[in-house]
């Protein structure tokens, strides 16, 4: 399955960012209004794409200066320094759809192919680790990958928004 990131901001959007699907050119604008960014800041999954934006951009936090804030925390903290800041932010789509302190802040840049979250699913060896119950995992696997699963991927919504796209008949063709 996959989900996405989404690019959060102010409801005003100073950067003028709104609309778009380039994620790297909304944080080049961003940087160029001196608007404040929240990064996460602490090495997680989302940090590391913020920081393949960043460097698409050709933003160098170091020399960014006080518009560029590390909040070094998990999403929901980070959402809510944004929030209070009114500030823009990079989230995974499901963090975002669960925060309920949005305050001003709104979904401004979406749909990006470089903001695609997959996840994957993959059996351990049972011959390096025996101790793994492998019928179990195999049927977990079995499901998840299988018509009821990815039905139930599909299905999934948080208020209303899908959070996930069923993925495993694309995987088993080699795409995502």
């Amino acid at each position: 399955m996959a989900n996405d990131y989404v690019l959060v901001g102010p409801a005003a959007d100073p950067a003028g960012v709104r609309g778009g699907r380039d994620a790297a050119a909304a944080l080049r604008a961003i940087a160029a209004a001196r608007a404040i960014f929240v990064s996460r800041g602490d090495d997680s999954g989302t940090h590391k794409l913020e920081q393949q934006l960043r460097q698409k951009a050709g933003i160098e936090p170091r020399w960014a200066g006080s518009w560029y804030r590390e909040a070094g925390s998990g999403m929901g903290a980070t959402l809510n320094t944004a929030a209070g800041l009114d500030a823009y932010t990079l989230a995974d789509r499901a963090s975002w759809a669960t925060f309920a302190n949005k305050c001003k802040l709104t979904v401004l840049v979406e749909g990006d192919p470089a903001l695609l979250n997959p996840y994957a699913v993959i059996l351990v060896n049972p011959a390096r680790h025996p101790h793994v119950r492998i019928a179990e995992a195999r049927a977990l696997v079995d499901w998840l990958t299988g018509p009821d699963g990815q039905r139930s991927i599909a299905d999934f919504t948080v208020a209303g928004e899908r959070l996930f796209l069923p993925s495993a008949a694309a995987a088993s063709r080699g795409g995502s």
